[in-house]
């Protein structure tokens, strides 16, 4: 029959059959779901202390995910670091933190309120432990801080966490044999300056702005932290093997460093959720960590060094599911 039709007329047949297609397939895209979901709703991330990097890197992944995830809206929450970012998701006011291995292992061991409720999503940078003094300073070694006082982080931070065992190692007890002093990177450099801080312990991606701003107005020194240091803190227990000999490279703090490297200890940042948040959300937030590495490192130089390959490592913590999920999803 449709060849005894006109041209015409099997002309209009045909493109009014072309249009059915296209409405069907409209009407099947619409009706029947492919792929996963598109997250939505609200989160909070619990990021650090002004000027340090948990803060900046937290700010530049809101607006990467902003691009990623137009439909979550991120809301920033700044803290005192690693330790209260894990008491703040582990107990349900935050969504997603950055916190260090060492203070997860902590956490974990303490069994501290919602530790078996943690999960992994990826292995971001390293933190590099930096003892800073004033150029002029006598301090040689951690040793020489005796009666002196010191910057040790404030009380909900990483920071503390690592001064308090880099003291003990060496022999101080923290509160006894030096003058603490509860105090952040957003404060800290000034401390120095002012010359009512003879020394001050930072533990941060490299560079940290806020320590080289301070050497390029200021002239300070890194304090060396040998590998006897690590091998002592190793012996502590569970909780500090996470710490590595590394060094600072020469180029990290120029001003500060006078073409040396500096011997210290590192340990690696983990992005941090729970067990039950949306494995659709996790994969997402997940995928645009990995996909922004170029664009948030340009800004925040340690984002640079997130690895997809490294990524999945996420001990002491279990990765969570829909992490899990995104990379199978990029395996070669």
């Amino acid at each position: 029959m449709f060849a005894s039709l006109s041209r015409a007329a099997r002309r209009r047949v045909l493109a009014v059959s072309a249009a059915l297609l296209a409405l069907c397939g409209v009407l099947a895209w619409w009706l029947i779901p492919f792929g996963s979901p598109v997250p939505s709703g609200s989160v909070t991330f619990s990021t650090g202390v002004p000027t340090g990097v948990y803060q900046r890197y937290g700010l530049l992944l809101k607006n990467a995910l902003a691009q990623d995830l137009p439909e979550v809206s991120i809301t920033l929450q700044d803290s005192e670091g690693s330790q209260q970012n894990l008491a703040r998701v582990a107990t349900g006011k935050a969504d997603f933190t950055v916190a260090t291995a060492d203070a997860v292992a902590q956490y974990q061991r303490e069994r501290r309120p919602g530790f078996e409720r943690l999960r992994g999503c990826a292995r971001l940078y390293d933190d590099y432990v930096q003892l800073v003094v004033r150029k002029g300073s006598t301090v040689q070694n951690v040793q020489d801080l005796r009666g002196l006082r010191v910057g040790v982080g404030q009380d909900g931070s990483g920071v503390r966490l690592i001064a308090d065992r880099v003291l003990a190692a060496a022999g101080l007890a923290p509160v006894r044999d030096i003058e603490p002093v509860s105090a952040g990177i957003d404060t800290m450099p000034e401390l120095l300056e002012k010359g009512r801080l003879d020394a001050f312990f930072w533990s941060g991606g490299l560079p940290t702005q806020a320590v080289q701003t301070l050497s390029e107005r200021s002239p300070i020194r890194l304090i060396p932290l040998d590998a006897r240091l690590v091998d002592r803190l190793h012996d502590v227990g569970e909780s500090t093997r996470h710490y590595r000999s590394a060094v600072i490279p020469a180029d990290a703090y120029a001003k500060a460093q006078d073409g040396q490297r500096t011997e210290t200890l590192a340990v690696a940042n983990l992005l941090v959720t729970t067990a039950d948040a949306d494995e659709d959300l996790v994969e997402g937030i997940t995928r645009t960590v990995i996909r922004s590495r170029d664009g948030i490192g340009r800004r925040v130089h340690p984002a640079q060094l997130v690895d997809l390959r490294t990524a999945i490592y996420t001990e002491p913590l279990t990765l969570h599911d829909g992490a899990r999920r995104y990379y199978r999803s990029v395996k070669p």
